[in-house]
């Protein structure tokens, strides 16, 4: 079992050792979280490395990960637990043809522990692991009003109610971390029980940093001219900015071409690993995509 880190430069270089580079900010937040055992609630742009810092911890804990990826009309069947139909019809006509069961059931029991279907949540409560485990609760923002109400009782107590067994609780709370992408505003009852950290993209060089260690063997200019082209990309009126984890693909993609450097034609035929949208492609085309090249080999 590894020894969680105590303080924010443990944390800090633990998470680096599994090449994922936090600010200041981020590990105090984190670290906090982890002391404070209250739930972290990130939100920033897509790509910015909210759900990598989920599995990060967990690495660096060596806790399992719990994700439940949430989507709009996710109920509780999908989130916290569901019966398993077939068993229990099955269990019914053994009874209803008279054949043994267990002594002492009854037609009662088909609503029994048995017959539970643990989701991630009720999974993550009920986990008996040496090490508290991490929940990730995966773009909140995508589910509706109901869900988020129903997280309530959860990420304040630790605790869940079901109907035909009662009230489970945590015996050891989990690390819970839900990211959010901003597509709606969260209430505010859901983040007064969390601790709030904003990811924004960062600086070139702290970019550049984490590109050299996401793509072991990248050419220190690539990386660097990489980082620059995106970061112009993102001073752009573009649909879409392109978050880090578009620049670690888009590099990857370059490296494995052979790349040491940027080349106009070569970034031409690639922009579909750092721009997803047709519109956004163009306009980087029509704007001068060989003057973007210029600019970034200038880095």
């Amino acid at each position: 079992m590894a020894a969680e880190p105590r303080t924010i430069d443990e944390l800090t270089s633990a998470l680096r050792a599994e090449a994922y580079l936090a600010d200041r900010g981020l590990a105090t937040v984190m670290s906090l979280s982890l002391t404070l055992e209250k739930p972290l609630l990130l939100e920033g742009e897509a790509g910015v490395g909210k759900t990598e810092a989920a599995k990060a911890l967990a690495a660096i804990t060596r806790a399992r990960l719990i994700r439940l990826q949430c989507y709009e009309g996710i109920d509780v069947a999908h989130a916290l637990y569901d019966w398993n139909h077939a068993r229990q019809l099955l269990y019914i006509r053994t009874i209803e043809v008279g054949e043994a069961v267990d002594a002492g059931r009854t037609l009662h029991d088909v609503f029994g522990r048995d017959f539970l279907e643990r989701r991630p949540l009720l999974d993550a409560i009920e986990s008996s692991d040496a090490v508290a485990p991490v929940l990730l609760i995966d773009e909140i923002d995508r589910s509706d009003d109901e869900f988020e109400a129903f997280l309530l009782e959860l990420l304040s107590d630790f605790q869940v109610t079901i109907p035909e067994i009662g009230t489970i609780r945590a015996e050891r709370r989990p690390r819970v971390i839900l990211t959010s992408n901003r597509t709606r505003e969260l209430h505010d009852a859901l983040k007064r029980r969390c601790l709030y950290h904003w990811i924004g993209h960062p600086e070139l060089d702290r970019e550049i940093e984490i590109v050299r260690a996401r793509v072991p063997g990248v050419p220190e200019r690539l990386a660097a001219e990489a980082a620059a082209f995106v970061g112009h990309l993102r001073a752009m009126d573009l649909a879409k900015l392109p978050g880090v984890a578009e620049t670690i693909d888009w590099t990857q993609a370059l490296v494995a071409l052979g790349q040491e450097e940027l080349e106009a034609g070569v970034v031409d035929a690639t922009l579909g690993s750092v721009l997803k949208h047709h519109e956004d492609i163009e306009r980087v085309r029509d704007q001068g995509l060989r003057e973007l090249v210029a600019r970034a080999r200038e880095t």
